[in-house]
């Protein structure tokens, strides 16, 4: 079967060892869980979005970023879980090690450990380039208006997702 399209690097992140311990555990940590969950359905929420935000804003950034950054942002959630480090903390560092093995350059490391790092500062929420895409997709992913738990939710309510947006 050949490439996908979006590239042999980030298919190298999904078939990753450490990557898929990293998933099993935060699937772990979240069985009980009955709002929004850290999984391959969120990640691959995050990143689609991040590409349609990428091609309607015409930023340029390259998809293979866009999907790596995305695959990674959340993945280490299961240790926010165990000690209370912020997960985008230990996402970052779970991450570099997994983008080295998988052929991204030091620079590309860079750039997508900067935006697993700021996916969750406001302050990132209009900034161009890869650290605003993520941090957008990430919020537009939730689907509030559709979940069973939003009522119980401690998400201020001006942060859910109660309607569609674009």
């Amino acid at each position: 079967m050949g490439s996908t399209g979006i590239g042999e690097r980030v298919n190298r992140i999904l078939e990753n060892k450490d990557y898929r311990r990293y998933l099993a555990k935060n699937e772990d940590a979240e069985r009980e869980r009955e709002f929004c969950r850290h999984d391959m359905a969120h990640f691959l929420d995050v990143a689609r979005l991040a590409a349609l935000l990428n091609l309607k804003e015409g930023q340029g950034v390259e998809e293979e970023l866009i999907y790596a950054a995305a695959l990674l942002h959340d993945i280490g959630r299961h240790l926010q879980y165990v000690d209370g480090t912020p997960h985008e903390e230990t996402s970052a560092v779970l991450a570099l090690p997994i983008l080295e093995v998988c052929g991204f350059s030091q620079e590309e490391r860079k750039r997508v450990k900067s935006a697993i790092l700021s996916h969750r500062r406001k302050e990132t929420a209009e900034k161009p380039g890869l650290e605003g895409l993520l941090y957008r997709a990430d919020k537009l992913s939730r689907s509030c208006f559709s979940c069973k738990a939003e009522k119980k939710c401690d998400w201020k309510q001006e942060k859910k997702n109660l309607r569609l947006t674009w």
